[in-house]
């Protein structure tokens, strides 16, 4: 009986097979990391901690809509966040004063690498980061959303 395997067809994707090992060792690093955000909100009670950068929003977004359908009101205590949910309460701190505020996430955002928080116009005031414009931040959950602690 004759065998038909096409040796080129082997040969093309032979580095298939020795580069297996460094596909798995990839793989494996990428499940065991760590992630900075929690999806389920009720863990993230005082084991959530991110530090990064934070900004403010601009004076152009006072009256628009933020992504959890609110109006953003540069006098209340709010804040963007990439991936907590809409109502978790956090406390912002400026690492580099020690100030911190407790703001409500109403928002999605910062949209720029390396920054985790934009908070409004009064929270950056409590933070004194209005002439900075940016600060090393670090944000805490205080209360996720939905909870009633």
């Amino acid at each position: 009986m004759q065998h038909f395997v096409n040796t080129r067809f082997l040969q093309m994707y032979r580095w298939d097979f020795r580069l297996l090992p460094l596909l798995v060792l990839g793989v494996l690093a990428s499940c065991g990391g760590t992630r900075s955000v929690t999806k389920s909100p009720t863990a993230l009670r005082g084991a959530y901690t991110q530090k990064g950068l934070g900004s403010y929003y601009a004076n152009k977004f006072a009256g628009r809509a933020t992504a959890s359908g609110s109006i953003y009101r540069p006098g209340e205590m709010t804040a963007a966040h990439l991936t907590l949910p809409f109502g978790t309460l956090i406390r912002v701190t400026n690492t580099r004063n020690g100030r911190f505020v407790d703001v409500t996430v109403t928002d999605r955002g910062p949209h720029t690498k390396g920054y985790i928080v934009d908070v409004s116009r009064r929270a950056a005031v409590q933070l004194d980061i209005i002439e900075a414009g940016v600060v090393p931040v670090v944000v805490t959950v205080l209360k996720p959303a939905g909870s009633s602690r």
